[in-house]
């Protein structure tokens, strides 16, 4: 038999955080399968899980860990996490204390333009899948710690807490930003998962871009409605913080006076799509609801600046024909940027 070999991972020795008192007293003797609540167990348990191998090498095999979930395409096989969430935290500083505030902080108000930008930054990151590990940012790597970021909250959240923070909708009522949430509560460890909705990727509604967290990184993906595996068990969810005021995308396009913060988002209905939100239409944005846009300015007959056809990528030919669609509306200046706000969307389809 191979000699298992050891991954050396050394904790601060002097945290005294309650978690890394709690641990050093009874590891390498905790319950099987039980999940770390701080990294300063981390080398502890690589090397018991190590030994308790070894030792079930020569006799009977020994049962397989719980997994996250079936393989889904696009997670190479073999990567898929064997801890697949870590519990309710704080916020963890770059050292791994807790540095998050105090129980009972408010809930922060959030736009939808927000999260969806929050979401990006790990996708761009490529922030590596853990349950046990936090990002500079203070969340945990893993699933429900992405939601929990994007959303804003002052801890870190999990599956089985996730719907707390949120309120039920139905499939018709998704917008980007909210949730599909599975929590297997007679086996949380078998299956759980959540991702966020970032908007419908087919007029059928039967597959939607899917922003999540899992191995080996953050990836942002077009995927069936509602998941891969376990469909049925996938929920939709608001975060009940979320608010329609569009926020001015970060370093994205200016607000005009025509679609000014504030505005309410139009309803899907009548024919016309709900607004995705202003950080659908930032430079570098690449989603279906560009596509959408550049069709539309098309037929409209504002599509003389695109020579390649409409796109999921926003370019100078997107902004250009909605400059020119929000002249045509009769406005001047600011008004005519180019970046479609709710007014502009609304009339637009209309």
């Amino acid at each position: 038999m191979e000699t298992p070999v050891f991954e050396d991972i050394d904790p601060a020795s002097d945290c005294d955080c309650p978690g890394c008192r709690h641990w050093r007293g009874v590891l390498p003797h905790a319950p099987a399968g039980r999940a770390l609540a701080h990294p300063a167990a981390h080398r502890v348990l690589v090397v018991a899980a190590a030994t308790a191998t070894a030792a079930l090498g020569a006799g009977e095999a020994a049962a397989a860990p719980a997994a996250h979930g079936p393989h889904r395409p696009g997670v190479p096989a073999g990567e898929e996490s064997d801890t697949p969430q870590g519990t309710r935290a704080p916020l963890h500083g770059p050292t791994g204390r807790p540095a998050g505030p105090a129980a009972g902080t408010r809930l922060p108000a959030i736009t939808r333009t927000d999260i969806i930008e929050r979401a990006e930054k790990w996708v761009t990151a490529k922030v590596p899948y853990s349950a046990t590990s936090f990002w500079s940012d203070g969340y945990r790597q893993d699933c429900s710690g992405y939601v929990s970021m994007a959303w804003k909250l002052p801890t870190n959240e999990w599956t089985g807490s996730l719907g707390a923070f949120a309120d039920r909708i139905t499939k018709e009522e998704l917008q980007p930003g909210d949730i599909l949430l599975f929590h297997n509560a007679s086996a949380p460890q078998q299956g759980s998962h959540v991702v966020i909705f970032g908007g419908w990727a087919n007029d059928a509604h039967t597959s939607y871009t899917a922003y999540e967290q899992t191995p080996p990184h953050t990836r942002r993906r077009s995927t069936p409605y509602a998941y891969w595996n376990d469909s049925a068990k996938y929920l939709p969810y608001r975060y009940k913080g979320v608010t329609n005021a569009t926020a001015s995308a970060a370093g994205g396009a200016p607000v005009t006076a025509s679609d000014r913060p504030g505005t309410s988002a139009p309803p899907a209905s009548h024919g016309v799509p709900g607004y995705p939100g202003r950080a659908m239409f930032r430079p570098g944005a690449d989603n279906p609801y560009v596509t959408r846009l550049g069709e539309q300015l098309m037929r409209k007959g504002f599509g003389t600046y695109c020579t390649r056809g409409p796109g999921p990528r926003w370019d100078e030919a997107d902004r250009r024909g909605v400059e020119a669609f929000q002249r045509a509306q009769g406005w001047r200046g600011g008004a005519a940027d180019g970046y479609p706000g709710p007014e502009t969307w609304r009339r637009l389809f209309s």
